[in-house]
């Protein structure tokens, strides 16, 4: 499979899309974003050695789109380029749930795994989205610990902590998120 990668840069660090052509439509293989240890250039490098930097509109439209959401606008994205068919099914589910979840929510690990069915699954639920695809677009910076404190990002907390303050969820003075009602929590 020949892969290229279009890099753009933000507050948050380098951000990486590294996309294909299947059935001759472009289509985003994988997000790659900036952890406080490790830049996306350097990931995409170590990951896909020899590719290619190269776009397309409908590519450049998504970067776009990124860099909006990044610097505070509320973007709805669309999953039409995203190969979801490459996540195992387990994984897919829990994308599509979180993927859901609406701008400015946040839900928890245990209560997603809920809705999918599987209440005990909540650890599962964070191996799915520790291995998200997709960061960003699909959302998994809004989904919490029970306890209400951050849980994991792959960004940092730092950065997860921003992005949910970006779309106006607070936190109280312990770091912990300040929300009378999380996502699929049933009442």
């Amino acid at each position: 499979m020949f892969h290229q990668t279009i890099i753009k840069t933000s507050s948050y660090g380098p951000i990486a899309l590294t996309w294909s052509k299947f059935n001759g439509r472009p289509q985003i293989v994988k997000i790659i974003i900036s952890s406080p240890i490790s830049p996306a250039d350097r990931k995409i490098a170590e990951l896909y050695p020899g590719i290619t930097d190269a776009s397309c509109p409908e590519i450049d439209t998504v970067c776009s789109e990124i860099e909006a959401y990044l610097t505070g606008k509320k973007i709805t994205f669309s999953l039409k380029l995203l190969r979801l068919e490459t996540c195992l099914a387990f994984q897919k589910a829990v994308l599509l749930a979180d993927y859901a979840i609406p701008h400015g929510s946040v839900t928890s690990y245990g209560h997603l795994a809920a809705h999918l069915g599987k209440p005990k699954a909540s650890r599962a639920v964070g191996t799915a989205l520790a291995t998200n695809p997709f960061p960003i677009l699909i959302p998994c910076h809004r989904v919490i610990r029970s306890d209400r404190t951050l849980g994991g990002f792959g960004g940092g907390l730092q950065m997860k902590r921003a992005l949910l303050e970006a779309e106006g969820v607070t936190f109280d003075k312990a770091g912990r998120v300040v929300n009378h009602h999380l996502h699929y929590q049933t009442l």
